[in-house]
């Protein structure tokens, strides 16, 4: 078994970033999104909810869409489906984050080349959750 270089891109974003927007958090305790929300929570992150459905999750205040997200983010953390991805990305492009996160599964090649063509750092398929267990335990 390899282990990871001291410094990889994913550590480095890890370790800068503060404020993770979660797209798709559900207050369900059930869905991985919460439980993968509330594990980066309780590691430091300041997590903030982004679903129209819901007013707040995990003690933080919701807001419909990250266009409404009165702060600065450094992640926005993708927990939709694969056809929703483009319009988040659009978004986050247009707020300048540094760095946008798609969940296992969600997987959509364009959105991502264009966010890369925007600056932005992409990490696609993976679970936030494990990659930050693997490297910071």
């Amino acid at each position: 078994m390899s282990s990871l270089p001291q410094s990889d891109p994913i550590s480095d974003l890890l370790r800068r970033a503060k404020t993770i927007a979660v797209v798709g958090l559900s207050c369900n305790p059930l869905r991985p999104s919460h439980g993968v929300s509330a594990y980066m929570q309780s590691h430091g992150y300041r997590i903030i909810p982004v679903n129209p459905q819901i007013e707040e999750c995990l003690g933080e205040k919701a807001y419909p869409s990250l266009l409404d997200v009165p702060e600065k983010i450094d992640i926005v953390d993708i927990f939709r489906r694969s056809e929703f991805v483009e319009e988040i990305v659009d978004q986050a492009i247009q707020l300048k984050v540094p760095a946008i996160w798609m969940q296992e599964d969600v997987i959509h090649e364009k959105a991502a080349e264009k966010a890369r063509k925007a600056g932005i750092f992409v990490v696609m398929d993976r679970c936030i959750l494990k990659e930050h267990r693997a490297r910071f335990r």
